[in-house]
């Protein structure tokens, strides 16, 4: 993996996704995540031949491509974990973590997750602080929404590490992107337009200087909004999630064969529904026990 400098002793590892460093300057380096599972030994690797040791991990969220390695770090070296209390409580278990993966059965969130499961050694405050780890202070940002706890951070050279609460300029041509709540990842991604950094890391994958932030988080309002009008438009009549569903996935060419990604597909529309209803453009009535999604302008329409 190539490790690039994006200022100062902020760094990126360059894997699936971008993974900041801080380096300390004694050998040690605190990781802003920790990546895939798959990744683990690339890593590692790209770590030691740069002569860095990972004294800390101060994890953004608990997803599969941010936290895989914490609890294999924590145990080879020592490395100190920090996560928030939303975050840190879905890693405790793989039944909690089902809270993730929402859609898919327990047995199969054990199978592909256990290795999230870890306990981190600090927590990080419920409110926007500085945090210090490792004998660096870190500015802590909240910005749930992407997830119940995500954090971005900025890193004593002023860079900020968005993790997953924004996308790089390279992905807005996302057809469903992941977010427990859109609208709490809307209004998180507006409180990163005063923070006046000099550089932005995006996790996947990009990064943009301080002047072109306020851009880039216009694309990525209007990028969740559009596809949000591209599922009400689906939902013609009372539907079910399922018809939605499936009308969404003919609609962006989804046409998987294999359940465990259908049933991503089905949790990311979700969260559009979801929204539509939080929004107030759908709304919900029930037939023979089944919820049916309605869209606000058929109810006024004439009989």
């Amino acid at each position: 993996m190539k490790l690039s400098q994006v200022k100062g002793n902020t760094w990126v590892i360059e894997a699936n996704q971008l993974i900041p460093l801080y380096k300390l300057g004694d050998g040690r380096c605190v990781l802003l995540d920790t990546g895939l599972f798959e990744e683990r030994e690339e890593l590692e690797e790209t770590l030691l031949s740069n002569g860095l040791t990972p004294a800390g991990v101060l994890c953004s969220h608990a997803h599969v491509d941010h936290c895989a390695n914490n609890g294999y770090f924590q145990e080879k070296y020592g490395t100190k974990i920090a996560l928030t209390f939303p975050e840190a409580g879905m890693c405790s278990n793989p039944l909690t973590l089902k809270c993730y993966f929402l859609t898919l059965s327990p047995e199969r969130v054990e199978q592909e997750a256990s290795f999230m499961v870890h306990e981190p050694d600090l927590f990080i405050p419920p409110t926007d602080v500085t945090f210090t780890l490792c004998g660096a202070r870190f500015r802590i940002v909240h910005t749930p929404g992407h997830s119940a706890g995500h954090i971005c951070t900025v890193t004593p050279d002023n860079v900020c590490y968005t993790a997953d609460a924004l996308l790089s300029k390279e992905l807005l041509g996302a057809k469903l992107p992941y977010n427990l709540s859109q609208k709490m990842a809307i209004a998180s991604r507006e409180k990163l337009r005063g923070l006046n950094c000099d550089f932005y890391i995006m996790a996947h994958r990009g990064v943009c200087a301080g002047g072109e932030i306020s851009a880039l988080i216009d694309a990525n309002q209007a990028l969740i909004r559009r596809r949000a009008e591209e599922i009400l438009a689906l939902v013609d009549r009372p539907m079910m999630l399922s018809q939605i569903d499936e009308r969404a996935c003919v609609l962006h060419r989804l046409l998987t064969h294999k359940p465990r990604r259908s049933l991503r597909f089905e949790r990311n529309v979700r969260f559009f529904v979801e929204y539509l209803v939080d929004t107030g453009k759908l709304t919900e009535s029930c037939q023979n026990g089944a919820t049916y999604y309605v869209p606000v302008e058929y109810e006024k329409a004439p009989l």
